[in-house]
C-alpha cells in the first residue's frame, strides 16, 4: 500500500473512531410507529434522547432506549479512556427500514380471508462525538 493510501486510511480509521453503531433486527413492531419515535431523537444529546425515550408511553421507545444504551456501551469498548459525559454525545443518525413480513389470513364474509401483513423493522443508530478535540484552529 502507497504512502497516499496509508495515511488516508489511518485519517479515515481515525475518525471513524468517535462514531458507533448499533443494530436492531427484526423488531415486532410497524416500522411506521417506530419512526415516530425516531423521529424525536434524531441529532440530539444522549442524555437527552434517553429522558424522551423513558417517559414515552409507546412500545417502540423502549427498544429504542436499549438500543441506545447498547450504542453507548460500543462507544465506551471503543473509546477505553474517555467518558460519556465529556465526549458530548449526540444521535447522528438514527434510521428504521422495514423488515421481515408475516402474512395471515383473517376469515372475511362469504369464504373470504383478507389478508394481514404483520410487520417488523430493522433500527441503526450511530452516535458521534461533539468533542472538541476533532476541531482543530490554526493560529498564525
Amino acid at each position: 500500500m502507497g504512502a497516499r493510501k496509508r495515511l488516508a486510511a489511518e485519517a479515515r480509521k481515525e475518525k471513524n473512531k468517535q462514531l458507533c453503531i448499533a443494530h436492531l433486527n427484526n423488531n415486532n413492531t410497524s416500522p411506521r410507529k417506530t419512526r415516530l419515535m425516531a423521529d424525536l431523537i434524531r441529532g440530539k444529546e444522549v442524555e437527552y434522547a434517553l429522558n424522551v425515550l423513558k417517559y414515552s408511553k409507546k412500545e417502540s421507545s423502549e427498544k429504542i432506549r436499549k438500543l441506545l444504551l447498547s450504542a453507548i456501551a460500543n462507544w465506551q469498548a471503543k473509546n477505553e479512556n474517555a467518558r460519556v459525559e465529556e465526549s458530548h454525545l449526540f444521535v447522528k443518525e438514527i434510521y428504521v427500514d422495514g423488515g421481515r413480513m408475516l402474512k395471515r389470513l383473517r376469515t372475511a364474509p362469504q369464504g373470504r380471508g383478507y389478508r394481514i401483513r404483520k410487520r417488523s423493522n430493522h433500527i441503526t443508530v450511530i452516535l458521534d462525538s461533539k468533542n472538541d478535540n476533532n476541531i482543530q484552529t490554526t493560529e498564525e
